[in-house]
């Protein structure tokens, strides 16, 4: 059997009908040394216990999905979330804390999409960034980074009206490098002309949080939110967008994150093992 990368990680949503105790089992029997987690699976049995089956299984945590969704107005609905994006920033610590040397405490945010009715991209785009304001001073006091995450832009009307990692930086901006940085996804970000460049001003800035990885074909599902695929699979070009992060001087773990009805359906140990040989093939050559 061929050496899992240490930089491997194994977002949770990869196997994402395994419970937490499985998830943990497969990662680390598999060989691979960090984990992001998914917060439903966390809650589903309760954080103190979550934390403590984290440290035991001896993995580290690279990244707590998610937070976010707010494009709301004000309001009552809108205090809500930005409520239990409170208590995600309380997670994340947590589980940081919890896991084995070398853990990140990322919270990775999907802004949300346009309220019902509305057109109002910009006012979206400025709500988000009133709610990281509003955070980031809960998020600065735990130790945690929040990741805003660009979507793909055919989200950008029901997910995520942040679709660029330059607008993701835009609103970083404002922000300590620590307390607001970006997420990196592969899949979201590999088509933009300006991508390579966004990078590279992401590291000059400290704000790369996290880098996921996953691949993009076509035709895409009929769900398009589940038309991710291992590594090797479709076109993105893995060379160029990892030499990029890395010369930025990002030096954490890589997630695979991979949305797809066909590969949740598999045994999450087989999920795992592939997505490692997959991520030797097509990520490690590119790291140093």
């Amino acid at each position: 059997m061929t050496a899992v990368d240490p930089r491997l990680s194994i977002n949770q949503a990869t196997i994402k009908y395994a419970d937490l105790a499985t998830a943990l089992q497969v990662t680390a029997g598999a060989g691979v040394q960090s984990i992001g987690l998914w917060r439903e699976p966390v809650n589903e049995v309760g954080l103190d216990i979550a934390a403590r089956m984290l440290s035991d299984s001896g993995l580290r945590f690279s990244t707590h999905c998610r937070g976010g969704f707010f494009t709301l107005p004000h309001g009552p609905e809108r205090d809500a979330a930005l409520e239990d994006n409170r208590q995600a920033i309380e997670e994340t610590a947590t589980l940081a804390a919890a896991g084995a040397e070398g853990s990140t405490a990322v919270l990775v945010l999907v802004a949300g999409g346009l309220p019902a009715g509305s057109r109002d991209l910009v006012g979206a785009r400025e709500r988000v960034r009133d709610a990281i304001g509003a955070l980031a001073p809960d998020a600065k006091a735990a130790g945690v980074t929040l990741a805003i995450e660009p979507l793909h832009p055919m989200y950008a009307s029901d997910r995520a009206v942040v679709s660029t990692l330059g607008q993701a930086l835009d609103i970083a901006a404002d922000f300590d490098a620590d307390v607001v940085g970006a997420a990196v996804d592969t899949f979201h970000v590999w088509w933009d002309p300006q991508v390579l460049e966004q990078i590279a001003r992401a590291g000059r800035e400290g704000r790369i949080a996290t880098y996921q990885v996953c691949d993009w074909k076509t035709p895409l599902a009929a769900d398009v939110l589940l038309s991710r695929h291992y590594m090797g699979d479709g076109v993105i070009d893995f060379g160029a967008l990892t030499r990029a992060v890395i010369e930025t001087g990002y030096d954490r773990d890589i997630e695979v994150e991979i949305f797809n009805a066909d590969i949740w359906a598999d045994a999450p140990a087989d999920v795992v093992r592939r997505t490692a040989e997959a991520f030797g093939a097509a990520v490690s050559p590119h790291l140093p």
